[in-house]
């Protein structure tokens, strides 16, 4: 489904965060990708996104090389991106709006896509996300987590089969942050999607991700990764093997870098 092909990347005048590193993702698996400040979390996401090109080697998507934004990836960012003028429906709408204007071009939305009712679409997913009822209501007037379950409904809206989420929890208290998380991983499995989520908090990759890919000091050449199998189970977070993996995860980052290995 996913692939990075030898990427390597740099930003200008300063040392590479990716050289070579090759990668690969299954259809519908659920990925944590976690690591340090500055090591490459965002820059990965942004190279998946189409936001950002490698300096050299390819990203992959479906047989798809990505050189700009693909219909069919859903983006998800901690700052939510809502228009604070529009209402949570009205916000909910806007992918879908923006691609009926243009159609199935390939570019702006699939080639298969066809022009559906926007309303109740919209409905659906505000309803699915438990936020019908504030569908008047701007940004402004809700909570954090109302904020965020709208982000997601605009996504979702647009059936992606990959969602990638930027610390989509990371400004949330931690009641709220654990039900998205619980209602992130339950919509996972409904959609059947590629799941990719960046974060810095070991707790929720730990949750989140099947596998977990630990960004050390870069560049990173060799793919870091902990497999994770009993991710998104609703009791998961009190059993021992959660907090045994999370030790596991935090010795991994900690660990020297001569250490790390895959």
């Amino acid at each position: 489904m996913i692939e990075f092909r030898d990427v390597s990347f740099a930003y200008p005048a300063r040392k590479p965060l990716f050289e070579g590193f090759r990668w690969t993702v299954a259809r519908a698996e659920t990925w944590a990708v976690i690591g340090a400040s500055g090591g490459g979390k965002t820059t990965l996401l942004m190279m998946l996104a189409g936001l950002r090109q490698p300096v050299s080697g390819q990203v992959v998507i479906d047989g798809q090389v990505i050189v700009r934004p693909r219909p069919r990836t859903g983006l998800v960012l901690q700052e939510y991106g809502l228009l604070p003028w529009a209402t949570v429906a009205e916000n909910a709408s806007l992918g879908l709006k923006l691609r009926n204007y243009y159609g199935p071009d390939g570019r702006h939305a699939p080639a298969d896509h066809t022009v559906a009712p926007e309303n109740e679409i919209v409905d659906f997913w505000l309803t699915r996300l438990g936020i019908g009822a504030i569908r008047q209501r701007y940004p402004g007037q809700i909570s954090g987590g109302q904020r965020q379950r709208a982000a997601i409904a605009r996504t979702l809206a647009l059936e992606p089969d990959v969602l990638l989420m930027d610390e989509p929890f990371a400004a949330l208290d931690a009641p709220t942050r654990e039900d998205l998380q619980t209602l992130t991983m339950e919509l996972q499995q409904e959609q059947h999607l590629t799941l990719v989520v960046v974060t810095h908090n070991i707790e929720d990759a730990v949750f989140l991700g099947q596998k977990i890919l630990v960004l050390g000091e870069p560049p990173h050449k060799t793919p870091v990764v902990i497999t994770n199998p009993l991710a998104g189970s609703p009791d998961y977070r009190a059993q021992p093997a959660y907090f045994e993996q999370c030790a596991a995860v935090r010795r991994r980052m900690t660990a020297p870098a001569q250490q790390i290995g895959p």
